[in-house]
């Protein structure tokens, strides 16, 4: 951070980024070394602390909207913006359930061996149920007793409802002020991170490949490194570009009236995902990574003419995408070669 501040000269700047990335440790280090801010997310810890009996967060808050600015003075300085998805509480009810149901599925088969006395001692009947148990991370949910002859393996009713109770809920933290970033604002800038864990994954495996890095010396991995992030820029104006010829909506919903809530498409990208094609001209519509093997299809081949005959470089019939992917890029499809 100091050498990004000295670089670029910056006197005040705000540092988004997840829980993991921002944690309590490096906010200290940030509050330590001055002007620079941070905007994060809470660890469900602390949610639930904010969600005790006698906390800021309780569920009234979201009677007319599903966001709210609390305080605590744990958070001294900070802006806390609690939020509450109803929609991500009903997805994670879901999960929980299958896991939960998966979990005693592979459970049963471990309770009716040792029932049997075909699986004996606690310590191996430990070791299998902790296979299940790690496998599908629902251990916490469930009450175990094991002794050499049985096992019994019950669900946790109040921790089940416990976890429950917060499912939806996220909690902001921030020192923006709200000058600098409104309570909407700061909820679409949290989000935007999705942004860029995107690019990353297009840089990292979708597109780009930016592992494995062979090189060994510390010049030649940044240099790697430093093609893959201008690669990277390149991608993302080709996918901006081509976007007419794919799925990619092109003009996404800017303002949201609930910044809670999902992202929502335009009537537009509907249309054109429905149809698979084109409003304009009626062509296909593809994916970009199916784009790209489409336009990869425009090659030159090397004819001969006879046995003894020349060798003519000829280029191939340039079908009616590639010649409008050329034309959203500005550039002519090439008919001679050099």
């Amino acid at each position: 951070m100091t050498a990004v501040k000295d670089t670029f000269g910056l006197e005040n700047m705000l540092m988004v980024g997840d829980r993991g990335m921002i944690t309590s440790a490096r906010i200290t280090a940030l509050a330590e070394l001055g002007g620079i801010g941070w905007l994060t997310a809470l660890r469900a810890p602390q949610i639930a602390a904010l969600a005790a009996d006698t906390g800021p967060l309780q569920m009234s808050l979201f009677d007319e909207q599903n966001f709210a600015e609390i305080t605590h003075p744990d958070y001294p300085g900070e802006r806390l913006v609690a939020c509450r998805n109803p929609l991500l509480a009903a997805e994670r009810a879901r999960k929980r359930g299958e896991l939960l149901t998966a979990t005693e599925a592979e459970l049963a088969p471990i309770i009716a061996a040792v029932a049997a006395g075909r699986c004996r001692g606690a310590d191996k009947i430990g070791i299998r149920v902790g296979k299940v148990l790690g496998k599908f991370k629902m251990g916490k949910h469930f009450d175990l007793a094991i002794t050499d002859t049985s096992l019994t393996a019950t669900r946790n009713a109040g921790r089940i409802d416990a976890e429950a109770a917060l499912d939806g809920l996220y909690v902001i933290r921030t020192t923006a002020t709200p000058d600098e970033l409104d309570t909407p604002g700061v909820i679409t800038a949290y989000k935007n991170l999705a942004r860029v864990e995107r690019d990353f994954r297009s840089l990292k495996t979708i597109d780009l490949d930016l592992r494995p890095i062979h090189h060994r010396r510390e010049n030649r991995v940044k240099a790697h490194v430093l093609i893959c992030f201008l690669a990277a820029y390149l991608t993302w104006h080709l996918r901006s570009t081509l976007a007419p010829l794919t799925f990619t909506d092109e003009n996404p919903p800017q303002r949201r009236e609930d910044p809670v809530a999902p992202a929502t498409i335009s009537a537009a990208a509907k249309a054109k995902t429905a149809r698979r094609t084109t409003a304009a001209d009626d062509l296909p519509v593809r994916s970009y990574q199916g784009l790209l093997a489409h336009l990869s299809t425009l090659t030159r081949n090397d004819l001969r003419y006879g046995d003894d005959g020349p060798v003519i470089a000829t280029l191939a019939e340039p079908t009616p995408t590639q010649r409008r992917a050329f034309e959203l890029l500005g550039a002519p499809i090439p008919v001679t070669l050099t």
